[in-house]
């Protein structure tokens, strides 16, 4: 397993204990991740292997352990846990199946296109995120299920084959990308407390504003797609990837905020929250890798591309819904102080002012990291990085 920092430092005490003491210790493979040393070169082809080995089917029943009395599992109330928005899913080894099923024979048609626009996202994507995050079923059950069905379309006719071949390339590629970011954690676990480029922990370390961390936590910002996706994501735990990667983007680079301090509790909004994908991708979309490119996303034409009508963000942001045209749903500062008045939504009463200029904070990252990352010792930094977590064959 593949944790956060604390359950990979109590993995190797285990390991100790269990040397010191004789015990045998064995650590199975998951989800086609390495552990120990290695390099990427064919990284791809191991994990083809693993995918293809035959499946371990789960035993009927399980054997007692002598002296423990077998219980009902806990609710999160008898372990003095908050209730989870996990539950909001539901979840189990039969409904991760029949969740499966229906994405690779029903719901799955448009999900190459659907799974960027966060209405349609909820049932085009697989929704598989939560099983594979609990533990409900294994990656290798899915990539054998989706294989399964690949190869009952080959060769099929027709456009609606061809758009499902299509999806499920995609969601293919999705699968290989969740071991590939896991893998870099796995590699490098200091990357969940320190940037790959440690110069690039100095970079907004000074520039904590609790204000404007409050107003991102809460869906408040007065940018209509964010607070819509944030208040989703903080209501039902579920979001889809690229509006996740638009709020990350909005908080490092608009608002300037440290995403050491802001990762933590915005991985705990996840039902499905892996470390080993939140941490890479928090710094991807952070500007701190060294390596991947800088994308700001412009949350206004976010909104625009991804909820061209405004039904999504109206219905999680109800301060604006009765708005007619469409284009104040966007940008409702734009709209004229009379028509704010007969509509029912002023600005700044109603609904927040904006908190940032886009534009002004958009410049300033781009200035901030890129003079950060033309530096010599940088660059080579970043060829190291690159050389130990890069993508390749």
């Amino acid at each position: 397993e593949t944790g956060n920092q604390r359950t990979y430092e109590r993995d190797l005490r285990v390991r100790d204990w269990a040397e010191e003491q004789g015990v045998p210790f064995t650590e199975v493979p998951s989800r086609g991740v390495i552990r120990g040393p290695h390099d990427r070169d064919h990284w791809a082809d191991r994990w083809e292997a693993y995918m293809d080995r035959p499946l371990i089917h789960p035993p009927d029943t399980l054997r007692p352990v002598e002296g423990i009395e077998p219980s009902p599992m806990p609710a999160h109330a008898d372990l003095g846990l908050r209730p989870s928005t996990a539950a909001l899913q539901q979840i189990g080894g039969a409904e991760a199946h029949r969740t499966l099923e229906s994405f690779l024979y029903d719901r799955g048609q448009d999900y190459r296109w659907a799974m960027s626009q966060p209405a349609p996202a909820t049932t085009e994507c697989s929704r598989m995120s939560v099983h594979l995050a609990v533990g409900t079923i294994s990656l290798r059950r899915v990539v054998y299920e989706l294989r399964q069905r690949q190869e009952e379309l080959r060769g099929v006719g027709g456009e609606e084959a061809a758009a499902r071949r299509k999806s499920l390339d995609s969601f293919d590629s999705r699968l290989h990308w969740h071991s590939h970011f896991t893998q870099k954690l796995e590699d490098a676990p200091r990357i969940q407390t320190e940037s790959y480029i440690p110069a690039f922990d100095d970079l907004r370390a000074d520039d904590w504003d609790p204000a404007l961390y409050e107003a991102w936590l809460y869906g408040r910002t007065g940018f209509p797609m964010v607070d819509a996706c944030m208040r989703r994501l903080r209501k039902t735990g579920w979001l889809n990837f690229r509006m996740r990667a638009m709020l990350c983007s909005f908080a490092a680079y608009d608002l300037w905020l440290d995403w050491r301090r802001f990762a933590p509790t915005y991985g705990g909004l996840m039902a499905d929250y892996v470390p080993g994908i939140h941490y890479p991708q928090v710094q991807m979309q952070s500007g701190t890798t060294g390596i991947n490119r800088v994308r700001i996303y412009n949350p206004i034409k976010q909104g625009k591309d991804q909820d061209p009508n405004g039904t999504f963000i109206r219905r999680w942001v109800p301060e604006l819904a009765p708005l007619e045209t469409t284009a104040y749903v966007h940008e409702p500062w734009r709209m004229p102080p009379i028509e704010q008045q007969t509509a029912g939504v002023v600005i700044g009463e109603d609904y927040p002012e904006r908190i940032v200029d886009h534009n002004e904070a958009y410049h300033h990252a781009q200035d901030a990291i890129h003079e950060l990352r033309e530096q010599p010792e940088i660059q080579e930094q970043a060829d190291a990085i690159l050389e130990r977590h890069g993508s390749r064959a």
